[in-house]
């Protein structure tokens, strides 16, 4: 006879209680900095054209491929192994404004954070790379990452993790990102990035009234090596950027990973979960042997 859910209950209870009680040093979890060497962009809504520009050059310096069934007319709207930026248009009545969806390079990363293997990592600059070497394709870095970034390659027979690394390959070389490079209304710049977040709080100091007044990216999920400005009127959830709050992602998964496992709490509970298991269901089947062989006695 199997654990009945009252019994199962009572067990969980206590090994909740265990875990409770359990040491939680892990609540301190400190707040994580952009590297003394960082880098960035920041992406200004009120001076992009939409002429996706950044989109092709993106392509091009990445060796992304077009869809088979695309040509070179192929024109996305989301994130794909063939896009590692695309530029939305959001429009709301007369009211309207683009949005650059890339890798916003987070200071804590959710994707790093959330692979076993460390295939996700911080590298120079602050910048995430992927090493394909480390991967074991199980794209819980899909499922971590709270902008929906890393794409799954699915149509090679090595798929790859696709997403921005603020091309990584030209920066070695001493060159910038190509988006930025070729952006003729410099809607997205590179630069250090205090530099650029300190160029950002001067554009709304100066200008209030033409933009929405925050800067996404200062604060947002523990802060983001990418900047976004947008138009007066336009909140960043309009144009596809979530309310996350300050809290950097894996704040929260680490928090309960290492409180949980904290002094064993949780594989001390599991075992004691699996013994009360057992020990029910052995004193529920010796009580059914001795009525069996009641009866058997009584005939």
């Amino acid at each position: 006879m199997a654990l009945d859910r009252r019994t199962a209950l009572r067990v969980l209870a206590g090994g909740a209680a265990a875990v409770a009680a359990a040491p939680t040093a892990a609540s301190a979890r400190p707040r994580k900095e952009a590297p003394p060497d960082a880098v960035g962009m920041l992406y200004d809504a009120t001076l992009c054209i939409g002429c996706k520009a950044c989109m092709v050059a993106c392509r091009d310096a990445n060796g992304l491929q077009y869809p088979d069934d695309e040509g070179m007319y192929y024109d996305p709207l989301d994130l794909s192994e063939h896009a590692k930026t695309v530029i939305r248009l959001h429009r709301d009545g007369e009211r309207q404004a683009y949005f650059k969806a890339q890798c916003l390079h987070c200071i804590d990363p959710a994707c790093a954070s959330a692979c076993m293997l460390g295939a996700f990592k911080k590298r120079e600059g602050g910048v995430v790379t992927w090493e394909q070497d480390r991967c074991i394709g199980c794209r819980y870095c899909q499922v971590a990452c709270p902008f929906g970034v890393p794409k799954f390659e699915w149509s090679s027979t090595t798929p790859r993790l696709i997403k921005c690394e603020m091309c990584a390959h030209r920066l070695k070389e001493g060159q910038e990102p190509a988006c930025t490079e070729v952006c003729p209304r410099a809607a997205v710049i590179f630069g250090n990035y205090r530099e650029l977040l300190a160029e950002a709080r001067r554009r709304l100091r100066e200008e209030p009234t033409r933009y929405y007044l925050k800067i996404f990216g200062e604060t947002d999920a523990g802060g983001t090596q990418v900047l976004f400005l947008s138009p007066a009127g336009v909140p960043f959830e309009k144009v596809g950027l979530p309310d996350l709050g300050e809290r950097p992602a894996p704040a929260t998964a680490e928090t309960v990973q290492h409180t949980l496992y904290r002094g064993f709490a949780m594989p001390i509970a599991l075992y004691a979960f699996l013994g009360a298991f057992v020990w029910r269901n052995q004193r529920v089947a010796a009580a059914q042997d001795e009525k069996a062989s009641r009866e058997e006695v009584a005939e």
